[in-house]
């Protein structure tokens, strides 16, 4: 078991602080549906064209990676929902100094309100199960000073606070109901669940069936992992079958829930995508399983119903990612998750709307609104709806 600091054990008995009391549960995901706005890129529209574009793909829920102030006045009086997200880098700093918490929150969240529908602050991303175990420490000090400050604003009726987690805080997902955490990640999970349970906040998970699959293709069934049809797996514990690798992560996190102590808690998948291009040894990184795994997704998400092991809890999901990002370090596969180039133009049609650059001339960024195809063999006859960002 990792060492745990004199230190780490008083935040978590301040942790007591914490006022939940008058803190109903929040909703911070309208819908099933919603996608990650990452901008790692040198060539992507402005914030504002950005916004375009969602709404006329109907996109209701966001998530942005930092509080990036162009981006949240972009998103002002638009309805759409967005949850921002506190830097890896500034967890230690603000789990220390309760002060650095309350300022981040007056900076980069409350100016924008109520404009700007700001519903979720994300604090930090993937920071456990990567053995740095003082940021992993400082996870549960920043949550906890984060919501307070949250709370003492008096928008804890409106803003959920949670903190994403990968499939590496987990032991072993196959089967679903044999999921645990790991050990030496529950030291920093135990108290961080207590804050979330506490607070009403859900579990954020990253899931990705193309990672699983590409790290084992002679062993994995692709159909499986693309909501395509094939036999399935069985789980004798719960006598459960399932026929798709997302309900099957999906649950194996609920299981490592349940055994963690808190098995009321939803779980909805903060990330979810497949690559549209990849590295000769990344298998199955290509277009045509990009498009069937997000039509698939999409199509799952849209039925509005739970997984085998959690019937009557909706799965909803935010799908990486909306744009593809050429400045992201890594395999080919890091930059080719977007369900739009750079562009607006679509990467692959899943029955959303794309912008395209209009011919008008490049002092302005001029974009065209491609309507939703129905068939995507046929061409387009409606008019084009020209949008201008300012």
């Amino acid at each position: 078991m990792a060492f745990i600091s004199s230190r780490f054990f008083a935040a978590l008995l301040l942790g007591c602080f914490i006022a939940v009391a008058s803190s109903p549960t929040v909703q911070g995901f309208t819908g099933t549906y919603g996608i990650n706005y990452g901008r790692v890129a040198d060539n992507l529209p402005p914030p504002e064209s950005v916004v375009t574009l969602l709404k006329a793909a109907k996109i209701k829920n966001v998530r942005i990676y930092d509080a990036e102030p162009t981006v949240l006045r972009a998103f002002s009086k638009s309805g759409i929902e967005i949850s921002v997200c506190v830097p890896n880098e500034r967890l230690k700093d603000m789990s220390a100094y309760e002060n650095l918490a309350m300022d981040w929150v007056k900076e980069n969240v409350q100016p924008y309100l109520p404009d700007t529908h700001i519903r979720g602050i994300s604090v930090g991303n993937e920071i456990l199960g990567h053995g740095d175990a003082e940021l992993s420490e400082a996870l549960v000090g920043a949550v906890r000073n984060i919501y307070n400050a949250v709370n003492m604003l008096h928008l804890a009726n409106l803003i959920q606070v949670s903190t994403p987690h990968s499939e590496g805080v987990f032991a072993n997902s196959f089967p679903p109901s044999a999921c645990v955490f790991k050990e030496d990640v529950m030291p920093y999970m135990k108290p961080l669940l207590q804050i979330l349970s506490d607070i009403g906040s859900p579990f954020y998970v990253n899931a990705y069936p193309f990672l699983a699959y590409i790290s084992d293709p002679d062993h994995i069934d692709v159909n499986y992992a693309l909501f395509q049809k094939n036999p399935g797996i069985y789980d004798a514990k719960t006598d459960l079958h399932y026929t798709n690798m997302f309900d099957a992560q999906v649950d194996a996190a609920y299981a490592a829930l349940e055994a963690a102590g808190f098995p009321k808690m939803e779980v909805i998948v903060s990330e979810t995508g497949w690559a549209s291009k990849g590295d000769q040894n990344e298998a199955g990184a290509t277009l045509k399983n990009a498009l069937i795994y997000n039509r698939n997704l999409r199509k799952r998400l849209a039925k509005k119903k739970g997984t085998p092991m959690r019937p009557n809890i909706v799965a909803r999901a935010y799908v990486f990612a909306l744009f593809n990002e050429d400045l992201k370090p890594g395999p080919t596969s890091e930059r080719n998750f977007g369900l739009f180039k750079a562009d607006g133009s679509i990467s692959y049609n899943i029955g959303f709307t794309g912008l395209r650059p209009s011919a008008a001339g490049p002092s302005k960024y001029n974009l065209k609104v491609l309507p939703t195809d129905p068939n995507p063999t046929l061409p387009f006859h409606k008019s084009l709806l020209v949008k201008e960002s300012r």
